[in-house]
This record gives structure tokens, sequence and C-alpha cells, in this order.
């Protein structure tokens, strides 16, 4: 091999190799790529952190949405006016206290009177406005209970027997708040059909 031949196959040999701008060049270009994929993982667990957080925000939502709020107005403590009432048929209840009680499972309801025999009753149970059964302790007619919202006012309930609707209320509070209205319809464990509209004033 001449020098000339020599020389141009070192200039050769050197073209083929990475000069030091070329390194650095693919070396920025390399943690570019790096810090890019990083980018692209934290941004997705991020994503991924903020679904998590605002569905659970939400369902936390529907799930207060569905419950009672300090401000529902039946809260609070009432007696049957026995006079206003009406019961088909009669005679009715002697006498009847109900207490709303807003709580983290729901409203608890506790009520005790005297029925038309002058016997003493207690009923309690705790429900949300889910439309969901929900059981109830004491009851001389019922199993279970739902409830759901008409208006702010209104409530609808389904009463059951052996997880078959076998009466409806409906309770509604006066504008002013004073005055509690429950229409009921329905038979009781005998089978007999009763109606009754009870009045309460606020305590």
């Amino acid at each position: 091999m001449d020098e000339n031949t020599a020389e141009a196959f070192s200039e050769s040999s050197n073209a083929s190799h990475l000069g030091p701008v070329d390194e650095q060049f693919f070396g920025l270009l390399s943690s570019a790529c790096g810090q890019a994929a990083g980018s692209f993982r934290r941004d997705t667990l991020r994503s991924r952190f903020l679904i998590f957080v605002f569905g659970s925000i939400f369902g936390l939502a529907l799930s207060v949405a569905h419950s009672t709020s300090p401000d529902d107005p039946v809260l609070g403590t009432w007696k049957l006016n026995v006079e206003k009432s009406k019961f088909v048929p009669g005679p009715g209840w002697q006498s009847q206290i109900r207490v709303y009680q807003s709580t983290p499972a729901g409203i608890l309801v506790t009520w005790t009177g005297l029925d038309a025999k002058g016997e003493k009753m207690q009923v309690s149970y705790t429900y949300k406005y889910d439309g969901r059964d929900y059981p109830m302790a004491g009851s001389g007619s019922y199993d279970t209970l739902n409830a759901v919202r008409v208006d702010a006012l209104t409530v609808k309930s389904e009463e059951k027997r052996n997880a078959k609707t076998v009466g409806i209320a409906v309770r509604t509070v006066s504008r002013d708040r004073k005055v509690l209205t429950i229409t009921d319809e329905g038979t009781n464990r005998k089978g007999q059909a009763f109606s009754q509209v009870l009045v309460f004033d606020r305590q």
C-alpha cells in the first residue's frame, strides 16, 4: 500500500467514527428521550391517581346526596295530634311520639305510642333516601321500608312484608315546618286493609 493509498484509508477510517460533537449530540438525545419517557410514566401515574381521587369524590357526593342533611325538615321530635288524625277502620292510635335524627348511617326514626287497645308499641329503623329496603324493628305490619324524595318537603315510602309491597306511605312537612302529615295505606299481618292520616305537631 503506497503512501497516498494509506492516507486515503486513514481518512476513510476516521470518517466512520463519531467525533466529539457527534457523541455529545447523541448523548443529549439519549438523555432527553430518557427524561421524556420518565415524564410520560409520571404523567400516566398522576393521571391514574387523579382519576381515582375524583372517582372517590364523586362516589362520596352521591352517597351524601342520598343521605340526610342537617337542613332536612323532618328532623326533630313530633307529637301525634289525635283529633286531627283519621283512622279507617277506627279506632286508631291513642298517642304517638316520633323522633327523627341524623346519623352517619342515615335517618334514625324512633317512635313510641299507645295503640287503640292501649298497648305500648315501639318501632325503630334507619334509612336513606336511596330507594333501598331497610329493616323495621317492632312494626306490627311491616318488615322493611324504603324512601325516595318527591320534593324538598315530601318523601314516599314502600312498606314491605316478606319482600312484597303491602303499604304505601307519603310523608309531608308543612312549609313552616311545624306540621308533619303521614298518609299510610296498606294491609296488616292479618291481611286486613287499613288507611290512616297521621298529623303531628313539632315539639
